[in-house]
């Protein structure tokens, strides 16, 4: 589950919090995102479930065998190894017993970031998609140092990118490289997008698709007994996205980061009526800033969505995770972990 052992900065400016993170909050630095490797103690990525692979590790497997973690010991029975037996317990009660040792079996870790151009959003500290890579490396690194082979996907509407699990320290650095180039080429795509009338709708099934495939190829390179990760805002969550986590659940242990900004939950505060425009690059739309009827309708419509977004998650049986793009991952895991752990 997830540990809290870190402190932050004192200062509370986003400026001061930005150089802390190593961070301008927009692009990826190779920098910001190492630095996770001395922070790895801040989770703890112990299997809940059972884990069923066949390959040595660091994990405790459900079947008994011959391994270097000795379980417990029973009567001899017919048909056990001899060379298991304990002589000192058979000497000392008078009836043959033998030990029984619980196998180590390894866990790859599976790491879906999603860096698609609707995560590239933040209104106070991180764009969505920065927090996003933070998390990701972050969950790297730890698997790394526990000894787990690391891989996973990386992908936005338009491309992916897969990386097969890695159990040296090149894996990791492989990955973040990765997190670094999509992270670019999405920021290009956006640049270079230029907006036409059809284009938002035509856009918005597209990305649907794309994401939905991405969950698809999830579900193929997540081999049983893998523990997965898909860090998203899940603004595409859709009943086929969630018919193909389901499969991943059945043999799997899926954790979903939903990445949020706080924007996406409430309307900024103000003491005077403002009108502000806000775009997406595509459409316009004027709000009230400072009209507590509005900000409470606003409030209840994205709290709709998020429960929606829930409901359909808990179907697929995977472990929900909320982070938030305005407060860094240190602080949101020192003052809500037991709320995250289900």
């Amino acid at each position: 589950m997830w540990l809290k052992q870190t402190q932050q900065p004192s200062s509370t400016s986003a400026e001061d919090k930005l150089v802390y993170l190593l961070s301008s909050g927009i692009d990826l630095s190779i920098d910001e995102l190492i630095q996770y490797q001395n922070k790895a103690s801040l989770i703890n990525l112990t299997a809940v479930k059972n884990i069923q692979s066949q390959m040595s590790g660091n994990y405790l497997a459900r079947s008994k065998g011959r391994g270097m973690e000795f379980d417990e010991v029973r009567h001899y029975q017919n048909g056990d190894d001899i060379r298991a037996i304990d002589w000192r317990v058979t000497a000392r009660t008078g009836t043959t017993h033998t030990k029984l040792f619980r196998e180590e079996v390894e866990r790859p870790v599976i790491i879906a970031t999603d860096l698609s151009s609707n995560m590239l959003f933040g209104s106070q500290l991180l764009f969505k998609s920065v927090q996003a890579a933070h998390l990701a490396a972050l969950v790297a690194w730890h698997a790394k140092i526990r000894g787990d082979r690391v891989g996973g996907i990386v992908f936005n509407e338009f491309q992916h990118s897969e990386l097969k699990p890695r159990s040296r320290q090149q894996g990791v650095l492989h990955y973040i490289h990765t997190l670094m180039t999509c992270h670019e080429q999405t920021i290009a795509h956006v640049q270079n997008n230029e907006p036409n009338s059809n284009q938002s709708i035509d856009d918005k099934t597209n990305n649907q698709l794309a994401f939905e495939q991405n969950c698809l190829r999830i579900r193929q390179v997540s081999r049983p007994g893998s523990l997965v990760y898909l860090i998203t805002d899940g603004h595409y969550i859709s009943q086929e996205a969630i018919r193909h986590l389901s499969h991943i659940t059945k043999h799997c242990e899926l954790v979903v980061c939903l990445i949020s900004d706080p924007l996406e939950h409430q309307l900024p505060k103000s003491d005077k009526k403002l009108n502000v425009s806000i775009t997406d690059g595509q459409q316009k739309q004027q709000l009230t800033l400072g009209d507590e009827k509005i900000a409470q309708r606003y409030h209840q419509q994205a709290q709709a969505m998020l429960n929606e977004k829930e409901q359909l998650l808990a179907k697929s049986g995977a472990r929900l995770l909320h982070f938030c793009a305005s407060q860094s991952l240190e602080e949101q895991l020192k003052n809500g972990v037991a709320s995250w752990i289900r």
